[in-house]
Parts: structure tokens; C-alpha cells; sequence
């Protein structure tokens, strides 16, 4: 199994656990943070399972009915995550805004303070888990879960903080004013994995200065005179890339091959073995750049 399923799986198997807790609390307690923070992981633990279904998915080898495979059921799944962390972070503000309007006091308070503690220390291990998956892959699924465990991280401590505070004060106002702040924070965090997941099912190129890397390994073949219609994109963990190779029109054809396989291994060593590379070259024996219409590649 491969590392980003097996994050996965633990993480799946971590959020259940703290449902389980943080529900059980939170409705008997009456928080409105803690039941926050428990609607927050249940949606972790159905985020985390169709994470491990997309990437189960995404793996799969080309065939018949897709012929460069499923990568972009990864961008796909970091909208709909990112889409599923704004919809509770609106849900958890309704619910703060009841509470304001209709204050109810909090019950169970230690009981509340020793969950939301195990949470956090629980949390903390997750979120370090999934960041060294996601530093050692690279894997765009396995980061957006990663950067959502680490805000369930800072809600947990922010309720934490509120429940003690509430414990010693008995100021009530605390735990709906928080849990307004949690969502907002939820939000905030959710518009990044959108907007990556959208520009990658929009087939957005490469950096600039990744596509300059490539440029100049095309340039620093002296048998290829000129270049045209350089195209990038990426799809999840794949990424496609495609130009025209002008050579000498006295070239043979063994020769031209040649270079471009060179080139192409150049290119594919920029990503290492993070990114699967793919490379199509168009080999001219003129440049024919201002005579035919450009043609999309991919």
C-alpha cells in the first residue's frame, strides 16, 4: 500500500475516534465548541474516507476509457474538502448565533476539558504524521488533509482554552463567541485547497520558473536551432508537458530521436520521482512555427 493510502487510513481511523468523544461530550456538555469541533471531525472522517477513495483511484494505470488515467480525481477531492470545511463553518456559525440569541448553560465542564485535552494531544500526532507524508510525496490530497487536521489542531486548542476559561469565569458568551471565530478560521483555511484543486481541474500550467527550468534545458541543445508551442499542466500528481523541436532539416531521424529522449530525461529529472512527468516532443526539420495553427497537445 502506498504511503499517502496508509495516511490515509490513520487518519480516517483518528477522526473516528474523535467523533466518537467529542459528539458524546458536546451533547450532553451543550457546547456549542465542542460540538463544533465534533461536527468539524465527522466531517474529517468522511473527508479522510473519500480521500483514501480517490487515491485508490487516481493510482490506477490508463486504459480504455481514460487514456491518461484518473489523477484529477486528486484536485477534485481537494475541492470537495475544502467545499465540506466551508459548509460546517457556516453550520457551526448558525449554531453560535442560536446560542447567542438563546444563551443555555454549559454542563459537564471537566468531562468537556479532558476530551477536548486528549483531542489536541491526539490531533497534534496526526497533523505530524500527515505533514511528513505530505513533505516526503508531495501528494496534493495528502497536503490539504494535512493543512485541515492542522486547523482542527487550533480549534481544539482554542476550545480547550474556552472551556477552561468558562470553567473559572462562568462567563457563558465565551464558548458561541469562539465558536464563530473556529468558522470564520475554517473558511479562511478552505479557500487555498479550493482554489489549487479548481486551477488543477483547469489544467493550469506550471510555475514560470519551472517552465523556465524547461525552457532552458530545450536551449542548452545545440543540435535543436529553435523551439515552439511549449504547453504545461498539471493534473494531480501528473505532470504533462509538451513542445515543437526545430533541428537541422539534414538530421536523421535516429539522431533527432535521440536528442529528444535526452531532453526528455533532463525535464523529468527537475521533479524527481515526486511527480509522475510526461513529455511529448514534436520533432521539425524546419520551423514551422508562423505556418501552422497552434494544436492543442493534450
Amino acid at each position: 500500500m502506498r504511503l499517502e493510502k496508509k495516511a490515509t487510513v490513520v487518519s480516517t481511523s483518528v477522526a473516528g475516534v474523535l467523533v466518537l468523544l467529542k459528539l458524546t461530550v458536546g451533547i450532553f456538555s451543550g457546547s456549542i465548541a465542542v460540538l463544533a469541533s465534533a461536527i468539524d471531525s465527522l466531517l474529517d472522517l468522511t473527508v479522510s474516507m473519500f480521500n483514501y477513495f480517490a487515491l485508490h483511484n487516481a493510482e490506477k494505470n490508463p486504459d480504455d476509457r481514460f487514456h491518461f488515467g484518473r489523477s484529477k480525481i486528486e484536485p477534485l477531492a481537494a475541492v470537495i474538502e475544502g467545499t465540506v470545511i466551508s459548509i460546517s463553518a457556516l453550520f457551526i456559525m448558525y449554531e453560535a448565533l442560536a446560542k447567542i440569541a438563546h444563551p443555555r448553560d454549559m454542563t459537564h465542564m471537566s468531562e468537556s476539558i479532558y476530551v477536548m485535552i486528549a483531542s489536541f494531544v491526539i490531533t497534534a500526532f496526526l497533523v505530524y504524521f500527515l505533514s511528513y507524508v505530505a513533505k516526503k510525496t508531495k501528494n496534493m490530497v495528502i497536503r490539504a488533509d494535512a493543512l485541515h487536521y492542522k486547523t482542527d489542531l487550533f480549534s481544539n486548542g482554542a476550545v480547550l482554552f474556552a472551556l477552561v476559561a468558562i470553567h473559572y469565569t462562568g462567563e457563558q458568551l465565551i464558548d458561541p463567541v469562539l465558536g464563530m471565530a473556529i468558522a470564520i478560521y475554517m473558511i479562511y483555511s478552505a479557500i487555498p485547497i479550493i482554489k489549487e484543486g479548481v486551477l488543477m481541474l483547469l489544467d493550469v500550467a506550471l510555475e514560470q520558473d519551472e517552465v523556465q527550468k524547461v525552457i532552458n534545458i530545450i536551449e542548452s541543445e545545440p543540435e535543436i536551432t529553435n523551439y515552439h508551442y511549449l504547453r504545461t499542466r498539471v493534473s494531480g500528481s501528473h505532470i504533462f508537458i509538451s513542445f515543437h523541436a526545430v533541428f537541422n532539416v539534414s538530421i536523421s531521424l535516429y539522431d533527432a530521436h535521440t536528442i529528444a529522449d535526452r531532453v526528455e530525461a533532463k525535464i523529468k529529472g527537475l521533479f524527481g520521482n515526486d511527480k509522475k512527468v510526461h513529455i511529448l516532443v514534436h520533432m521539425d526539420p524546419y520551423d514551422d512555427a508562423d505556418i501552422n495553427e497552434e494544436e492543442d497537445e493534450w
